[in-house]
């Protein structure tokens, strides 16, 4: 059990930081909102105090969200370990640019494949992945990648605010942290 706001503080960059490294991590998979109240999990690709990074494809719905309301909330959950992390903060677009392009050249071509396909939400007649047949579970080559560039984008979150929750039997925990202003308090679960 956490005793002070600096330990509480520090378990939460801990986790983090361990969440955009680690892929078994139960925090690496959080679930973002953004302003509609739309809702949906995405992979922690990168964590730097006090900001994070996901990837996202430009046509998706959210992008056109954020851009007008950039306003998001993220939840992390651990239920081994009965710790949840809420954070609020700005978050943005990058489509172009260092961050975007390293990003881009980090990733695998099996993953940089899914921007190959239909755009999310596209409809469909049947279940489908939305991947061009050819590139069903076949890793393209850097060539064929060459039109994916284009529909991929880094969504960045300035965080402003952490609510850390600990579930206990012998009594939960909780506390508020300022990111912007370094005041933290104590608050009931």
């Amino acid at each position: 059990m956490l005793e002070t706001l600096d330990t509480v503080r520090d378990d939460a960059e801990a986790r983090l930081a361990r969440a955009a490294q680690d892929r078994r991590s139960a925090m690496h998979t959080p679930v973002v909102a953004t302003g509609n109240a739309d809702v949906r999990v995405m992979v922690l690709r990168d964590f730097d105090p006090w900001g994070l990074r996901f990837h996202t494809d430009v046509r998706a719905p959210k992008v056109n969200m954020i851009e007008g309301a950039p306003q998001v909330g993220v939840l992390f959950y651990d239920k081994a370990e009965g710790v949840q992390i809420r954070v609020r903060g700005t978050a943005r677009i990058e489509r172009d640019g260092p961050i975007a392009d390293a990003a881009w050249e980090e990733s695998t071509n099996f993953a940089r494949r899914c921007y190959l396909g239909e755009g999310p939400g596209a409809v469909a007649e049947k279940p489908t992945s939305g991947l061009p047949a050819a590139f069903e579970g076949l890793e393209p080559t850097d060539e064929e990648l060459l039109p994916a560039r284009e529909n991929f984008a880094v969504l960045l979150v300035d965080l402003h605010e952490l609510d850390w929750f600990h579930l206990a039997h012998d009594g939960h925990r909780r506390a508020l942290i300022d990111l912007a202003t370094g005041e933290s308090r104590w608050i009931t679960p």
